[in-house]
């Protein structure tokens, strides 16, 4: 029975900790850009688009595709970092296995 409690204890801190990560990841942001910089996007560990910045000599009201292009492209990656780097953060606590729900 000490073994089951001991063994609760650990489960809850664990739990604890990952809250805290999670939390934690809220208030880190990845960057990515696209057209050697004229468009930037942030997001934070909760996959929000937290910024976006465009670089006003890339806006052509002839060539809208491209804009929205550039923007798409950024954001796809911006969001691919996010899950690199909340993969990284929790995988501290599933050893690198992807648990579904999880995060």
């Amino acid at each position: 029975m000490k073994n089951m409690q001991q063994m609760m204890r650990q489960v809850k801190k664990m739990q604890e900790e990952m809250q805290k990560t999670q939390e934690a990841l809220k208030e880190k942001v990845v960057e990515s850009s696209a057209g050697g910089g004229a468009i930037t996007v942030k997001a934070n560990g909760h996959k929000q688009i937290v910024d976006i910045t465009i670089k006003p000599e890339v806006v052509d009201p002839d060539d809208v595709e491209m804009l929205q292009d550039l923007v798409l492209t950024a954001v796809n990656d911006a969001l691919r970092q996010a899950d690199e780097m909340i993969a990284k953060e929790m995988g501290r606590f599933t050893g690198g296995l992807n648990i579904p729900g999880l995060f």
